[in-house]
């Protein structure tokens, strides 16, 4: 969620535990805004936060104009002092999937091999005993891995132009409250798999410069969101079960939308199960 949008997103999503004291609040708002200074984003967003053993790791996110490129992500552990962090590769994700347990809190903590399950030691070399993966390098992947899976945005709220960069939607007034009530309305902000199985016939529906990314409707397992309305209807509120404690808001006819997770970092494995 836009750094500038903070206190009153925050009190969108009240309802669920953001783990944000009043003094962390107001720290973030102002090192947020001396963070954008200081790189010189285009914009930051503030991302949540995910809780360790013994600290919390809060996080923030640069962007420059072309909001599908690349971004800065960067982390703090007192919502003062923030720190740049790697960019996340596929093989720093891989090895994150195969973790399991709570972060320590420290990020120079190294996990090794017995931090894998034994089934998954055998898709490392000599049995897991070469993966090292330092806690910085978990917390970046962990962070892609969830953008990936739950980062979403209202239809028609980003555009993309002929040239392939991504913009904000400057006609984009907010959904109705009909449509945003409909999981066909949210698309997920990653290179999109579903439209690329579209038929033609189903493309010619779609506007390719606002419809170029997968909407929730075909996320699998079916019922990994829910959909709430709150604050006496004025407010839609999407939550994951497949990683707790992501939340997504949005008032309807207005451009008030975003999204914040909060958690331990760690994939609901057992959805399928509970559905």
């Amino acid at each position: 969620m836009e750094a500038v949008a903070l206190p009153t997103a925050l009190q969108l999503v009240a309802s669920g535990d953001t783990g944000l004291s009043l003094e962390k609040r107001a720290a973030l708002g102002s090192s947020l805004l001396l963070l954008k200074r200081d790189y010189r984003f285009e914009r930051v967003w503030f991302w949540g936060c995910i809780q360790g053993v013994s600290g919390t790791y809060y996080i923030a996110q640069g962007l420059g104009p072309d909001l599908a490129a690349p971004r800065s992500r960067l982390y703090s552990l007192n919502c003062v002092e923030w720190n740049l962090l790697p960019p996340a590769t596929e093989e720093m994700v891989k090895q994150a999937e195969l973790l399991k347990g709570h972060f320590q809190g420290d990020p120079s903590f190294e996990y090794d091999s017995a931090g894998v399950n034994a089934e998954d030691n055998e898709r490392f070399p000599d049995g897991g005993k070469e993966l090292t993966i330092t806690e910085e390098k978990r917390l970046v992947a962990t962070i892609e891995q969830i953008d990936r899976a739950v980062g979403i945005i209202p239809r028609r709220a980003f555009m993309k132009t002929p040239l392939g960069s991504v913009h904000e939607n400057r006609n984009f007034e907010g959904l109705s409250l009909m449509e945003a009530k409909k999981l066909s309305s949210y698309f997920h902000f990653t290179e999109p798999v579903n439209l690329k199985n579209k038929t033609l016939l189903e493309k010619a529906d779609l506007d390719p410069s606002t419809d170029f990314l997968d909407s929730l409707e075909h996320d699998v397992p079916q019922g990994s969101w829910t959909i709430q309305l709150e604050k006496g209807c004025t407010v839609v509120v999407l939550r994951s079960l497949l990683w707790l404690g992501l939340t997504f808001y949005h008032v309807p006819m207005t451009k008030q939308y975003g999204y914040l997770y909060c958690g331990t970092g760690e994939k609901n494995l057992d959805l399928p199960f509970m559905l």
